[in-house]
């Protein structure tokens, strides 16, 4: 999946191949030589110095949650957020050449996958053992040759690796999707605007420790009628006093009235820092279309 494609320059993520992170990388990307590193801090590393022209690191999942470490390394690098891109995720039971379920005892997987897929688990009492990413564990299943021993991956690292599928579409829930960010080092604000294409502002955020901080800060969206899609806290530095904000709000801050809202935002906060500027994608237009039309009682087929 990731051969013959350098001209379209490099594209890095967290894994192995056969990755959910290489799978969102070959769709979004599909010109770009996927090339996997080892963490989520070599993948930034890697964008800013330049050695790839983009990563894709996953921010949260729609069962699972956020993902853990890349709040702390979003404030922290020197990159921008220029797209968005949503996987549906589909986890497969991966097993040696030859393997039953009966015969299966322990599944190794990411420690997300493994939350993703607890009802099968469980149902098949098998233990769950965490590990560095899907794809890895299905490399490291392939190696060991043990029939009680399982993976929960991809279908692409299936066949990477050489295993069996045991079962598909072992996730808990159908509506089970990882949203994706893509990581440049330079800011892509002037062709969002040009566009005039409906799009994501992501950025950061620490208010003042006073009463009612939070609640002024919030205020000029909604006297602006900016949309905020996505509002998660977290603690810096391991103080209980000192919260940093993370969200999305929908539009640029080139728009009147987003301006004003950020606007007022500074004035209520110590430090507000712009993340990205970057188009909606497809599927978050759909889903928002969809909601609109049970809202209004009409069928979005």
């Amino acid at each position: 999946m990731s051969k013959g494609k350098a001209r379209g320059g490099r594209i890095v993520f967290q894994g192995e191949e056969g990755a959910n992170s290489h799978i969102a990388c070959a769709q979004a990307r599909p010109q770009m030589e996927a090339v996997p590193r080892a963490s989520f801090d070599d993948v930034f590393a890697a964008v800013e110095s330049g050695e790839a022209e983009l990563g894709m690191i996953p921010i949260e999942n729609s069962v699972a949650g956020r993902i853990a470490d890349i709040h702390r390394l979003l404030p922290a690098a020197d990159l921008h957020i220029v797209g968005e891109h949503f996987l549906r995720v589909r986890h497969c039971l991966l097993g040696v050449p030859g393997a039953k379920v009966e015969e299966l005892r322990e599944v190794q997987s990411h420690t997300q996958a493994l939350s993703q897929c607890r009802r099968l688990l469980q149902e098949l009492g098998l233990r769950g053992r965490a590990a560095a990413d899907t794809a890895g564990s299905a490399r490291e299943i392939a190696a060991a040759g043990d029939r009680t021993r399982a993976a929960i991956a991809s279908e692409l690292a299936a066949e990477i690796y050489g295993l069996e599928v045991l079962r598909r579409n072992i996730e808990d829930m159908e509506h089970n999707t990882t949203r994706f960010l893509l990581l440049a080092g330079q800011a892509e604000v002037g062709e969002v605007a040009e566009q005039g294409a409906a799009c994501i502002t992501s950025f950061v955020f620490r208010v003042r420790n006073v009463p009612a901080a939070l609640y002024k800060a919030m205020g000029g969206f909604a006297t602006n009628g900016v949309n905020m899609t996505k509002l998660e806290s977290y603690q810096l530095e391991g103080s209980f006093n000192a919260t940093q904000f993370y969200a999305d709000i929908e539009g640029n801050p080139s728009e009147r009235l987003v301006r004003l809202a950020l606007e007022e935002l500074a004035f209520f906060t110590e430090e507000v820092r712009i993340l990205g500027v970057y188009p909606a994608s497809a599927e978050r237009l759909l889903a928002a279309g969809a909601a609109a039309c049970r809202r209004g009682g009409f069928s979005a087929a």
